[in-house]
């Protein structure tokens, strides 16, 4: 029963401190929880995505990812280009005073945000990272019969996370029920989109020039 409880435990730890970072795909979840829309299938998407690559990364799949540079290059530039896209829309957001717009109920479509939040965490390096080779390798450490324990608490904190993050984001709606505060937010989405556009680029020539040498 105790190792059971370490292993679960283990993997709940390591997913909640990789996944409470503040990224894209947790904005995105923010802003849409704080505007109220869609926020279930958001987070039901958000989590079973976490949990889908968290046992493919328990049973292996980090090692077919590294060994496919090519694979992973394709994921870094098109997720470079959406972040890009993405963050120049919410600082037009915020420039144009759209942002206000939002207060008065308007939104995105389901299938719209359904489709950003997949762009969001399919089309992000960083997920596969976290979630597929660093999971991957930590559950390399736990004897075999402690994998599928270690991954559950790994899928358990994801779930919780997105949930929390989803529902718990209208405790701040009388904040964002000023303009100024949605302008704002907008500001920081779209810094934060750039700069990780930026960072995937870098890194991807980065990793370019040194397979060149």
């Amino acid at each position: 029963m105790m190792s059971f409880l370490l292993s679960f435990s283990a993997g709940f730890a390591l997913s909640a401190s990789l996944i409470i970072a503040i990224g894209a795909q947790n904005l995105f979840v923010l802003r849409q929880g704080l505007k109220c829309q869609h926020v279930g299938a958001i987070v039901l998407f958000c989590a079973v995505s976490d949990a889908v690559l968290i046992i493919a990364g328990v049973n292996g799949m980090g090692a077919l990812v590294s060994a496919l540079p090519v694979l992973s290059m394709g994921f870094t530039l098109a997720g470079a280009a959406f972040l890009g896209w993405y963050g120049v829309q919410s600082l037009r957001r915020a420039v144009r005073h759209d942002s206000m717009s939002i207060v008065a109920g308007q939104g995105v479509s389901l299938r719209q945000a359904l489709a950003a939040v997949a762009a969001f965490t399919w089309l992000n390096p960083h997920v596969y990272l976290d979630t597929v080779l660093l999971m991957g390798a930590a559950a390399m450490a736990q004897p075999p019969s402690a994998r599928p324990v270690f991954a559950a608490g790994a899928v358990s904190a994801s779930f919780l996370w997105f949930a929390a993050l989803g529902y718990g984001a209208r405790l701040l709606q009388p904040i964002f029920a000023r303009p100024r505060a949605w302008q704002s937010l907008d500001v920081v989405m779209g810094g934060i989109m750039l700069m990780l556009s930026m960072s995937l680029l870098w890194s991807s020539f980065f990793h370019h020039c040194l397979t060149q040498e």
